[in-house]
């Protein structure tokens, strides 16, 4: 996932303190020569030292604010000791010194204005970013006995936030495992994804009964719309879909899924690509309608459980993937596209790869204008550590033959 890191933000501040990274404080130099040699080498009716005025207004627009004062000085010096070679009838003289000092404050004044607004955008960046991480925690590498590989896309660029969310869980019950993808946009969206992020997060830990902890995603979606509503932000259609995941500690060879209304996981492996289907619910939010999940109501659907070989991979995406569209209004094919660079090389099935796979492939279809959120996230059993053989004993020494 594309990040403004806080190292990326120091080093861009730091660009505009000192002559611009990547030497654009050349730009106004050269100038400032050619303008200063070209009046030496013209004639006296043709004197073009009056146009150094252009140096600190292309300093203000691509150098920091104290690049900006030292080219209007410098400026100034230059004016004064090129005008000062002509003869003084020639000379421009008094009136074109204070239009050049004149000229000078203002880039100063609209260098800081701009370098300003710079930051506030790096801040509101780097605002965005911590939201993202809050939602989207980092995850440690093989957490939970799962190696895992995940991408977030923002289809909003500046936002680099919305409401698409995963995680994994670990517990006294298994590993579980949640994606989802909110409807809508906004910070709407993103509360929607804190919450039920949250929610998981305690009832996948302490719940036996995956589908406990889907009724209690349910409860808790019903119960934040409510509170947006007492809020006075009509929040009554926000709905969720996604996939809820368990890997037992009973069988190694078996996940549970609970399907909200998503695209179904796919089991990608040496052996090919299959969806895997799941206790097949209404999306999040839409619990009431069937009479289940709902405060006060019975439990929901059950699990269903599904064979998962160790070498095989769990692939999940949001709509961004299934719906990106490409030349033609055509969607991009995820099942094909994964199982043709599967079958060529069975390596692509890890998931640091396989997520690699998807994310490039989703963006060389749209030609990198995403029309949605996209996340892509994949998950394997790690492999089951083996206990180290005894070594032979030492204690006593075999008799001389």
């Amino acid at each position: 996932m594309g990040l403004v890191t806080e190292m990326e933000y120091r080093n861009r501040r730091e660009r505009w303190r000192f002559p611009g990274r990547g030497n654009a404080w050349l730009v106004p130099l050269v100038l400032l020569i050619g303008i200063a040699a070209l009046d030496l080498s013209t004639g006296e009716d043709f004197r073009t030292i009056s146009w150094v005025i252009l140096v600190p207004s292309i300093s203000a627009a691509v150098c920091g604010v104290g690049t900006t004062v030292a080219f209007t000085l410098l400026s100034l010096a230059t004016y004064l000791a090129v005008d000062n070679v002509w003869p003084h009838e020639y000379r421009a003289g008094l009136p074109d010194f204070l239009l050049l000092a004149f000229g000078g404050i203002l880039a100063v004044i609209a260098s800081a204005v701009r370098v300003r607004r710079e930051r506030q955008g790096l801040h509101m960046r780097d605002i965005a970013e911590t939201t993202r991480r809050t939602v989207l925690r980092p995850l440690p590498p093989d957490w939970a006995g799962l190696e895992h590989a995940g991408v977030y896309l923002a289809a909003d660029t500046d936002a680099r936030v919305g409401g698409d969310f995963y995680d994994i869980q670990p517990g006294p019950h298994g590993t579980r495992v949640l994606l989802g993808d909110v409807q809508g946009k906004g910070l709407g969206a993103v509360e929607t994804a804190a919450a039920l992020l949250g929610t998981f997060r305690e009832a996948a830990y302490h719940e036996s009964d995956l589908v406990t902890v889907a009724d209690r995603l349910e409860v808790r979606m019903c119960r934040h719309r409510g509170h947006t509503a007492a809020l006075g932000r009509y929040d009554g259609d926000r709905f969720a879909t996604a996939l809820l995941l368990a890997f037992p500690k009973d069988a190694r060879d078996a996940v549970e899924v609970i399907n909200f209304g998503h695209e179904p996981p796919l089991a990608v492996g040496p052996r090919g690509v299959r969806p895997l289907p799941g206790g097949e619910r209404l999306p999040i939010g839409f619990g009431d309608l069937t009479g289940g999940a709902a405060p006060g109501a019975g439990r929901g659907p059950a699990a269903c459980r599904e064979r998962l070989d160790e070498d095989e991979t769990l692939l999940m995406v949001t709509d961004g993937v299934t719906e990106a569209r490409g030349p033609g209004d055509v969607f991009y094919p995820l099942l094909d596209e994964v199982a043709r660079a599967v079958a060529a090389d069975p390596g692509r099935a890890a998931p640091r790869r396989l997520v690699r796979l998807v994310r490039e492939g989703v963006l060389r279809h749209t030609g990198g204008r995403l029309g949605d959120d996209t996340t892509v996230f994949a998950v394997r059993r790690l492999p089951e550590p083996q206990s180290e053989p005894r070594r032979p004993s030492t204690t006593g020494r075999p008799s001389p033959s």
